[in-house]
This record gives C-alpha cells, sequence and structure tokens, in this order.
C-alpha cells in the first residue's frame, strides 16, 4: 500500500511537469520560436523524468503493467483538466466528464480480478 501511495503522489507531480512541458508554451511562449519552446520543454521533462521513472518502480511493486497505465491516465486527466481551465484559460466543457467516466470504466476493468 506503502509503494502504491507514494508511486500515485509522484506520478502526480511528475504528470504537473510534464503538462506544462508539453502545453505550457502555447501560451507562455507563443511569441517563441518552436526550437525554444523544444528546448524549455525538454529541460521541464527532464524533472518530469526524475520523478516518473522512480515512481513507476515503486508502482511496479504492487501493480501490473496494465494497471500502471491506466492510473497514469486517469493522474494525466486529472491534472490535464484543471491546468486547461485554470492555466490556459479554455472553457471547461461536458466532454471532460465523459471522458472521466471512460476512465473510470478502464480502472474497473483493469484492476477487476
Amino acid at each position: 500500500m506503502k509503494s502504491t501511495v507514494l508511486f500515485i503522489s509522484m506520478l502526480t507531480m511528475s504528470n504537473v511537469f510534464m503538462t506544462f512541458a508539453w502545453y505550457g508554451h502555447l501560451r507562455n511562449q507563443a511569441d517563441k520560436s518552436w526550437i525554444w519552446a523544444v528546448f524549455v520543454s525538454w529541460g521541464i521533462a527532464f524533472f518530469e523524468y526524475l520523478i516518473q521513472v522512480p515512481a513507476n518502480r515503486f508502482g511496479y511493486q504492487t501493480l501490473t503493467l496494465g494497471q500502471l497505465k491506466i492510473t497514469q491516465e486517469v493522474i494525466t486527466l486529472l491534472v490535464f483538466v484543471p491546468f486547461s481551465f485554470i492555466f490556459m484559460k479554455e472553457p471547461l466543457k461536458l466532454n471532460y466528464l465523459w471522458a472521466g467516466l471512460c476512465m473510470m470504466g478502464a480502472v474497473y476493468f483493469v484492476f477487476k480480478g
């Protein structure tokens, strides 16, 4: 249980970094060249990997590979929705709710005994 909580916490932190690496430049550096955005994103992703790689190692102690992946996808959605709404100022859409419900179905099936 301890490694699962550690895995989820670390994966959440890594997803925050990765979301900013993937999408943050669209708002903060729209006036810069795409090559600049690549290098800035790589710099952010470096720190993401420092958290993500050990997170998956902790998670793999108690979860299967499929469970790791579905957990990561759920965490990504939980990080992405507030990011897009708060940071990127995107409108909150009902489609996010439907996507979340689909993810709940995926979680059910991958964790089902």
